[in-house]
């Protein structure tokens, strides 16, 4: 095998690369002020003080809201291939298959409703 210019290119950048990424990581190790105490064990939270702990428990509605926007979202992204790539099919298929497709996304919605993903738990006001 012949060592030429190429592979000089290659391996030049490697190193640029790595000293790109790398370099910064270094550099604020050698750099950075190392504070002991006070404030840094506490949890952030907007620059003010927190109140209570900050291990809270939230109710499971928030984590099942937040499943099915990330679920419905990357699903909806799937849509723009599709989209941009429909003028350049012929004939009717693109266009059943975006219908199939979104059929199953009304039919998760619908299945989720009966389920009662979708109704909030009321507070007793006392």
């Amino acid at each position: 095998m012949v060592f030429d210019i190429l592979h000089l290119a290659i391996i030049l950048f490697l190193i640029a690369g790595l000293a790109f990424a790398g370099g910064p990581l270094i550099l604020a190790l050698l750099v950075a002020p190392r504070a002991r105490g006070g404030d840094l064990g506490m949890s952030y939270e907007c620059g003010m003080r927190p109140h209570g702990n900050a291990w809270t428990r939230f109710g499971i509605n928030y984590y099942v809201y937040a499943l099915l926007f990330i679920a419905f979202d990357v699903d909806v992204l799937y849509l723009f291939p599709a989209a941009a790539h429909y003028h350049t099919t012929v004939g009717w298929t693109a266009f059943f298959e975006i219908c199939v497709f979104l059929f199953f996304l009304v039919l998760a919605l619908v299945y989720f409703r009966a389920k009662g993903v979708f109704t909030w738990p009321r507070k007793i006001a006392l």
